[in-house]
């Protein structure tokens, strides 16, 4: 599933499986049942779009935040880009917002706030929290202080592969 590897968390393909499926149950068995599925892109859409299959969730969306820049590097804020979500659609709806790691969280309590902002009812999923997260998610599977690699970026972009680049995503 996961191991320590070189100071860093290794998350697997398979314990990517057995993390999203874990987390639906848990989600379900609160008795919180979403009406719509929304990822942080990049870093949650492959859990948003595990966690809404575990679900049963058809009714899938995207918000766009962008706050790490590289490996350890960061913006000054999270800045929301576009295209934008259709926030309109989101007013009283239950809303399971999704995103692959709680690090410093302030992305994640940007979009919980932009959310709430517009009525929606939000709970928030993480894979992963870190021990400096500004925000608790309401479900998260693993508490960590390591960074994590991810099975679909810790290698970086095929770009950067391709030129022998160090990975930066």
């Amino acid at each position: 599933m996961t191991d320590a590897d070189d100071g860093r968390e290794t998350l697997t393909w398979d314990g990517f499986g057995v993390a999203t499926r874990d987390l639906a149950r848990r989600i379900l068995d609160s008795g919180f049942v979403p009406e719509v599925v929304v990822a942080i892109a990049r870093g949650g859409l492959l859990p948003a779009g595990a966690i809404a299959y575990g679900l049963g969730a058809k009714n899938c969306g995207a918000i766009n935040v962008e706050f790490y820049t590289g490996i350890g590097t960061v913006l000054d804020a999270p800045e929301v880009l576009p295209p934008e979500l259709d926030m309109e659609y989101l007013n009283g709806r239950r809303v399971l917002l999704v995103d692959d790691v709680a690090d410093s969280g302030r992305t994640l309590a940007l979009a919980v706030d932009l959310l709430r902002g517009r009525g929606a009812d939000v709970r928030s999923v993480t894979i992963y929290t870190k021990p400096g997260t500004v925000i608790q998610p309401d479900y998260a599977w693993k508490d960590t202080p390591l960074w994590i690699n991810f099975p679909w970026s810790y290698r970086g972009t095929v770009r950067e592969e391709d030129l022998g680049l160090p990975p930066t995503a």
